[in-house]
């Protein structure tokens, strides 16, 4: 479910998390990188299984009141009994993620009492109740609902995410396409490995060639520097030229485009307001030497 962006993004902030002295190996802490993401995923999604859920307690509550009135005694708990909620719900594989994550050490205070009560004020979810049968893409829609207007759609709700999940701010658009795809195919998700076998091979390559290849990939950039002095630019920077240049010499499968894309793009993002611009010069000149020096030999796939 991540792609080759997501990857990079983890391995710039593991090299990053070395040159700055931070403890522990470079596997273990890419792993804590992806348990983030897959801690704030499974956060999410049961964010949304427990609004739904709530109707029950609502109407639990209501009913036990000293003194109940109709409405009390006739909430609607249709969302409680949402057959997508209850697919994941009884599944082995989100059970595990539930033992494994735990997500309910995040969940405090009113957020899913607060934000079911936005639910149910809402034209959608009136609708939703008001249809007694059970239609899949109606029950896929108001999930889509609670996730994207409800939850996304509160200032508070967004700003208790970010409390609490450090990496929302780098991956709330990677969450928003991983949690609609989830909605729309529930039974496809691997809850406990978000980046599969390939991508995560190519995250490991990707993060070792560019420690034991440090050396060779700075000889590479430093000549191209000029007036700039390597030890005053941007940590960050140099990092992404090394991601770069590993992928150019050592990445066969990569087209050099892309790669010198995506290094710009993440630099514009992550770096200071000239690190595109600079990258962008920096790998564009490294990449025409390579070729002519034939250094970079790339495979094409196309048509096999």
């Amino acid at each position: 479910m991540m792609n080759r962006r997501n990857i990079r993004i983890k391995v710039m902030q593991v090299l990053y998390m070395i040159e700055s002295n931070i403890q522990g190996t470079s596997n273990s802490l890419l792993t804590k990188e992806f348990d983030k993401t897959r801690n704030l995923f499974v956060f999410l999604v049961h964010l949304i299984h427990k609004i739904a859920l709530f109707a029950e307690i609502e109407s639990q509550q209501r009913a036990s009141k000293n003194l109940p009135n109709q409405a009390d005694l006739s909430v609607n708990i249709k969302i409680a009994g949402n057959t997508i909620v209850w697919q994941t719900i009884e599944s082995e594989a989100f059970k595990t993620a539930l033992e494994v994550v735990k997500p309910n050490q995040w969940l405090e205070g009113d957020l899913v009492k607060n934000l079911f009560r936005q639910l149910t004020e809402s034209n959608e979810y009136k609708a939703y109740i008001a249809e007694e049968s059970r239609d899949k893409a109606n029950e896929k829609e108001i999930l889509k609902f609670i996730f994207g207007t409800i939850i996304l759609g509160s200032e508070t709700a967004v700003d208790y995410i970010d409390e609490h999940f450090t990496n929302w701010e780098d991956e709330g658009d990677l969450m928003i396409g991983m949690v609609l795809n989830y909605i729309q195919k529930p039974g496809s998700i691997n809850f406990l490995d978000l980046v599969g076998a390939e991508k995560m091979k190519f995250a490991t390559d990707l993060l070792q060639t560019a420690m034991d290849k440090k050396t060779i990939a700075e000889d590479i950039i430093k000549p191209k520097l000029k007036n700039w002095d390597p030890e005053r630019i941007a940590v960050i920077d140099m990092i992404l030229l090394r991601l770069g240049v590993c992928e150019l010499v050592y990445f066969d499968t990569i087209p050099t485009k892309v790669t010198i894309n995506e290094y710009i793009d993440l630099a514009k993002e992550y770096s200071t307001e000239q690190s595109g611009h600079f990258v962008n010069g920096i790998l564009d000149s490294i990449h025409k030497e390579l070729v002519g020096n034939g250094k970079i030999q790339k495979v094409s796939h196309k048509g096999k």
